[in-house]
């Protein structure tokens, strides 16, 4: 067998997925999900908080299971024919490490501690700590939020690190550095996990700790100690330099090679964020707006570095030379929840059941247990069937998608959802429809800062749970943004944009665009604006802002 494959592992946010890809063809030949099993049962999370951490034998797990499990599932042959493995994840997910690159919460006395954990990107506990560095670069003689959209975010990493050391004095002295989630794993699969050594990615710099050629690198020491004392000599334990996902990291070490049914001779390459790289699996294309839709959005558009120029884009999540693809510039935007959102109403819809239902004596257990489950797992389908039917005028029902704060634009963690507008005959499915209508008006108003500032944007393609699994969510969203959406044909185009990425790093292909080209899994469908909608939305929308200035400004 001549063929070479990649594997492209792909770490969300509830479970890890390995797809091993043909490079010649781009057939997604075998794949395995691990879901993490201690965030399943909400260990170390307290959603009250906003505290969201997840321990690093998740990762490993998952890491081991998914490439095995995958690997058994291929046609024999493959498994020798293997020639790079990329990853993608979360972020910003950083964690404290100590000084040979491994995480606390793997050290002795940090087991159990959350502090010690990685944290998760929708963790959102460093809310004051964000509004004192933004504070603080209003300030400076140099702003570094500049390239970050101007306002930093509770997601990111500084915010993290700093909210983390204040409150845990034992990981403070502990921690020799920090690394992301994406930097880790790569590192921990070549043998390289010092914090001063390991290969950074640009992508995760870029858009969430403030590095930028033009400051030499991430922030001057002087701004970090000015925001905290306690963030004195961090930066020299960091990193200066910063790679694309088409370097290579390195290759697998003996240990792992064997671990996994693979040859020392497979190239790892540099990490990336999930939505970056899958935004290259959707084949994204100049000014094409690549939106990731699933538990939140992640938005995507690329453009040519001379056409950009010393354009700054006002609050989005940055603008990173070469974070998505290599010599293009990448620019990052998104909402704070989306899915999110469906399954926060979904939950509450369930509160009779896991309380009343739970607790009846009418029917014996396995009966009562499948009825439950039967009914939660109707409520979303059927909701949206109903929604569909009621007319787009009729509900008088708007909501704002700030339940998880606001990332895009105008990063504000503080900021909370609302709905207005009810009445007694307001129903699930009205109610349901204004939530919906809402996330979409989020896209919108993404789209519309965009333009603003003068980054058009010729198309949108979508991809993730959402868009491959809810006709009613994309033709609303369509008729809102009165554009076509094309939905990436792959149900896993994150992790075929690692496997895209890996094939580049292993001398497969010699750039992005000819991985893409090869690999690709084209369009599945496409949703088309329905004109008399369009207009319906346009007036509604007007809504949505006003509801939104209310609640931001009072």
């Amino acid at each position: 067998m001549s063929e070479k494959y990649t594997i492209g592992l792909d770490y969300g946010t509830d479970s890890v997925r390995s797809l091993i890809v043909s490079t010649a063809t781009g057939e997604e030949v075998a794949s395995a999900v691990f879901e993490y099993p201690r965030w399943k049962k909400g260990l170390f999370c307290d959603p009250v908080k906003n505290r969201f951490r997840q321990h690093p034998k998740d990762y490993l797990e998952g890491l081991e299971y998914t490439i095995v499990e995958a690997l058994k599932q291929a046609p024999p042959g493959v498994a020798e024919n293997v020639v790079g493995i990329s990853v993608d994840t979360t972020g910003s997910t950083p964690v404290a490490v100590d000084e040979k690159g491994t995480p606390l919460s793997m050290t002795p006395g940090f087991e159990e501690n959350p502090n010690a954990m990685f944290v998760l990107w929708k963790d959102h506990t460093a809310v004051k700590e964000a509004d004192e560095i933004n504070e603080l670069a209003s300030k400076w003689e140099v702003d570094f939020t500049q390239y970050e959209g101007g306002i930093y975010s509770s997601e990111w990493f500084w915010a993290k690190i700093l909210h983390v050391i204040r409150e845990d004095i034992a990981v403070w002295r502990s921690a020799f550095s920090w690394v992301e989630h994406c930097d880790w794993i790569p590192g921990l699969l070549t043998g390289n996990t010092h914090p001063k050594t390991l290969k950074r990615s640009r992508c995760a710099a870029g858009h969430k700790a403030m590095w930028h050629e033009a400051f030499g690198g991430l922030p001057a020491e002087e701004f970090l100690t000015a925001l905290d004392p306690m963030l004195g000599g961090l930066r020299e334990r960091l990193f200066k330099e910063t790679y694309t996902c088409d370097v290579a990291a390195g290759k697998l070490t003996p240990e792992w090679a064997k671990r996994l049914g693979l040859s020392t001779n497979v190239v790892v390459g540099v990490g990336a964020f999930d939505a970056h790289l899958g935004a290259l699996g959707a084949e994204i294309q100049p000014y094409y707006l690549s939106k990731v839709m699933g538990t939140s959005t992640c938005d995507m558009l690329i453009a040519p570095m001379d056409e950009v120029g010393d354009k700054l884009v006002s609050g989005i999540c940055g603008q990173v030379d070469g974070s998505i693809v290599p010599g293009m510039m990448g620019l990052e935007a998104g909402q704070s929840a989306f899915g999110d959102i469906y399954a926060w109403f979904k939950k509450l819809l369930e509160w009779p059941l896991d309380v009343i239902l739970a607790e009846s004596d009418l029917l014996d257990e396995q009966t009562k247990n499948q009825l439950i489950e039967e009914t939660k797992g109707k409520i979303i389908a059927r909701l949206s069937q109903e929604a569909e039917r009621i007319p787009l005028e009729e509900t008088g029902i708007v909501a704002l998608d700030w339940m998880n704060g606001r990332r895009t634009p105008d990063a504000n963690q503080n900021l909370k959802g609302a709905i207005m507008g009810l009445t007694l005959g307001s129903d699930a499915p009205r109610i349901f429809r204004a939530l919906v209508e809402a996330t979409a008006f989020g896209s919108k108003a993404i789209n519309d800062r965009f333009i603003s500032e003068g980054i058009r944007i010729d198309g949108v393609i979508a991809l993730g749970g959402v868009a491959k699994k809810s006709p009613f969510v994309m033709q609303i969203v369509a008729d809102v943004l009165n554009m076509p959406i094309k939905v990436a044909r792959s149900e896993q185009a994150c992790a075929l944009g690692s496997a895209m990425a890996a094939a580049v790093a292993a001398g497969v292909y010699a750039s992005t665009a000819e991985a893409q080209e090869k690999m690709g899994g084209g369009i599945e469908t496409e949703y088309q604006p329905i004109p008399e909608n369009v207009v319906r939305y346009e007036a509604l929308y007007e809504q949505y802002k006003k509801l939104g200035r209310f609640v931001e400004f009072g």
